[in-house]
């Protein structure tokens, strides 16, 4: 039987990484058969676009050839990690997937969620998540939690202007697929675990 796929999205500074770790504890300590991953990255060679994507000096990308990155990181990704997993009964938990891709470069840039879909289709038609658990917090309270961008990464230097349209745009997916559930972590980072769990439980995911 295949196994649960979930995702994990939200802006920057919304504590995705914090709140992977704490499920990662939780999913050990509870004896689960998982794996944890990333996009961009999860695999040697989606890693190294992954480095490619978010120098800080590649400033002269464009809209395009960034979303294409992703789309080639994703489904070298998908094959070589997330589909193994999935097939072999596993709970795969990944950090970002194609929602990220439809807010980011779909909405903030302009590129439109037609463009984004048509690129990605042969990475995530046969693999769409479960569940996508949607840290929600705006751009302005997150960036002020974590106390302003990091200069070295060329997504989160891209400003508030370009954050604020992300979040529209995660907030416009959410309104069309009903497989995005909202988690709101402007509370202590315990609370927002304790909130995951929960809902993971009410929709199966684990135990």
């Amino acid at each position: 039987m295949r196994g649960k796929f979930v995702v994990f999205e939200g802006c920057e500074g919304s504590g995705k990484s914090t709140q992977l770790k704490l499920l990662s504890e939780y999913l050990t300590n509870s004896g689960a058969d998982f794996i944890m991953t990333r996009e961009p990255g999860g695999s040697e060679i989606s890693e190294e676009i992954r480095k490619i994507i978010l120098n800080g000096k590649n400033t002269a990308m464009c809209d395009e050839c960034e979303a294409l990155l992703y789309a080639a990181a994703r489904i070298q990704h998908l094959k070589e990690k997330v589909a193994p997993a999935l097939e072999a009964g596993k709970l795969v938990v990944c950090d970002r997937y194609i929602y990220s891709s439809l807010a980011y470069q779909g909405h903030a840039r302009g590129l439109g969620e037609d463009f984004i879909e048509s690129i990605n289709k042969a990475a995530v038609c046969n693999y769409p998540a479960d569940i996508t658990v949607f840290l929600d917090i705006s751009p302005t309270e997150a960036f002020k939690r974590k106390h302003g961008a990091d200069k070295d990464d060329r997504m989160e230097q891209l400003g508030l202007a370009f954050h604020e349209r992300v979040y529209a745009g995660y907030k416009a997916l959410m309104a069309k697929h009903t497989d995005i559930c909202a988690v709101y972590c402007g509370g202590s980072k315990y609370e927002t675990a304790e909130n995951v769990k929960n809902l993971l439980k009410e929709k199966e995911i684990i135990k």
